[in-house]
């Protein structure tokens, strides 16, 4: 009966741990992006991996390809002009060595056509704007001990049934998957 005992506990130790690394993960992205770190970019993907930002904006396949994404003159451009992705708290559905995220993800841009206004101990500040929401799905696998974006597609927030239909399949793997 130990046994069993210890092996239910292994396992949802297991579980709390695949989830804060991928909570980790997904977390970097904003900071990732918002500085230009290729090199981290670089050894979160699969060497395979594709990101894919739907109908309209260009995607990347390979780890090289994806990397470069954020290396490129205009991504720099938007970093100088006030870039700052801000998440959603991922959910996460794990598979055993394979997990699917679903998450929300805001890009805000310092507004410097806005009035200037103070705030009590903050200073002032033009403020920001929500350039775009879009809903994300990572797919995620463990290689050597480390979880790794597969792939990645991003879909905007635009009253269009796709990314919706990517919410609901990312509830619908939490409600009928392993979780």
């Amino acid at each position: 009966m130990a046994d069993d005992n210890n092996s239910g506990f292994e396992q949802r130790l297991q579980v709390i741990e695949d989830k804060l690394a991928i909570y980790e993960l997904i977390a970097s992205h904003p900071p990732s992006a918002d500085t230009g770190l290729a090199e981290y970019t670089a050894c979160v993907y699969m060497e395979d991996g594709v990101f894919d930002r739907g109908a309209g904006l260009d995607g990347a396949k390979g780890v090289d390809e994806i990397a470069a994404f954020i290396l490129r003159p205009a991504h720099e451009e938007a970093i100088k002009s006030g870039l700052a992705h801000f998440a959603g708290l991922p959910l996460i559905d794990l598979r055993g060595d394979k997990a699917v995220v679903t998450s929300y993800l805001q890009l805000l841009q310092l507004d410097k056509q806005g009035e200037p206004r103070e705030m009590a101990n903050h200073g002032f500040s033009s403020g920001y704007r929500i350039h775009r929401v879009v809903v994300n799905r990572w797919e995620l696998e463990r290689h050597q001990g480390k979880w790794k974006i597969r792939s990645r597609t991003l879909l905007p927030v635009d009253g269009t049934e796709a990314p919706r239909q990517l919410l609901t399949r990312g509830l619908s793997d939490v409600l009928h998957g392993s979780n």
